[in-house]
């Protein structure tokens, strides 16, 4: 089955001699695939040739309907099913309609050097296959999570520093739309390993534990360039900033021939303001510049602050505008600087 890639153009195209046109039929839906199909297509459209050709780009139709919920310990993720069927106009003859051709939709994307149509068609749902995470301390916050795609993922085992199997987890692909994604969680707090395996090598994944008692700890949980939910810990210095803006007027305050000195002549209206905050992370590989990236280049984030007893997860918006890809060679200990503001403001104004 097709993956498509919202966040990145998918193109259908047609090419007959004498071909006048192309209506296409698509059907956004969830639930079952095929059985809780629409009756009516989400979308008809119409094309006309340009050399005996007809190109249709989906994308930006089937994303409007893709919604990330974000729940702290379950992550979930519903994909969606995209079906479609065309009828070609040749040398003025309507033809028969074709069958319906059906696709996987992703919230993800691809690189320009991916070329057209990018399927990011990995069964481990993040590039990484290193995941740092704090000490343990017993909550569930801080637990191996990690992102499969159940069609091309079958088991996933997880060992401890000596090779034993502490858990294994099996993973089967079915036709319902909100289990082709799963967030694969280790119980155990003593797990060195991930091994993943179905269709293609193995992978193997390895868990790293850090410990840091100064600083409060963040987790800054994003979508990333395979549409799924992964994360990255932030465990040095932070500093928090309150800007504030306002609306005000100049209001007259006399009264008679005099005024009340205690009276404000410029008078606020409305005020509210927006929290900032500068992370540091702590030390990362070279190979972490990829996944820093794609954290830059989401469109939604999450930030979790502290890991016990009672951690405060909100939606926030990354502001820094650039991401200084750091090496090794040049910069000996890999740490990141991310300025994220808060989604909302301060003062509640939600009408």
């Amino acid at each position: 089955m097709s993956k498509i890639n919202v966040r990145s153009p998918y193109y259908i195209t047609g090419t007959v001699t004498g071909l006048n046109s192309t209506s296409i039929e698509i059907y956004i839906y969830t639930g079952t695939q095929t059985i809780t199909r629409p009756t009516t297509p989400t979308y008809n459209l119409e094309g006309f040739a340009v050399n005996n050709e007809v190109t249709f780009e989906i994308s930006e139709l089937v994303k409007d309907y893709i919604s990330q919920a974000y729940i702290e310990i379950d992550y979930t993720t519903e994909i969606l099913w995209v079906d479609y069927r065309t009828t070609q106009t040749i040398n003025g003859v309507a033809q028969t309609i074709s069958g319906y051709t059906q696709l996987t939709a992703f919230n993800g994307y691809g690189y320009f050097e991916d070329a057209a149509n990018p399927t990011n068609s990995s069964k481990l749902l993040q590039t990484n296959t290193v995941i740092f995470l704090p000490a343990a301390n017993g909550s569930s916050y801080d637990r191996v999570k990690i992102p499969v795609d159940t069609n091309l993922n079958q088991t996933v085992v997880f060992k401890n520093a000596s090779g034993t199997t502490l858990q294994t987890v099996t993973t089967l692909g079915t036709t319902v739309s909100s289990t082709q994604v799963a967030y694969v969680t280790g119980t155990s707090e003593n797990i060195a390993t991930a091994v993943l395996s179905g269709t293609g090598s193995d992978i193997t994944v390895e868990i790293e534990r850090v410990s840091e008692c100064k600083y409060t700890q963040r987790k800054l949980s994003f979508v990333n360039k395979f549409g799924a939910i992964q994360y990255i810990w932030f465990n040095k210095k932070s500093t928090e900033v309150l800007t504030t803006k306002k609306e005000q007027f100049k209001k007259n305050i006399v009264s008679g021939s005099s005024y009340n000195i205690l009276k404000h002549q410029n008078t606020i209206l409305t005020k509210n303001g927006i929290e900032k905050i500068t992370l540091n992370s702590g030390f990362y590989p070279e190979s972490f510049n990829e996944v820093f990236k794609q954290m830059e280049l989401s469109e939604q984030v999450w930030m979790t602050e502290g890991v016990k007893p009672s951690p405060v997860t909100k939606p926030v918006t990354i502001t820094s505008s650039s991401l200084a890809y750091k090496t090794q060679l040049n910069d000996k200990l890999i740490t990141y600087s991310i300025e994220v503001e808060y989604s909302n403001n301060t003062i509640n104004d939600i009408r």
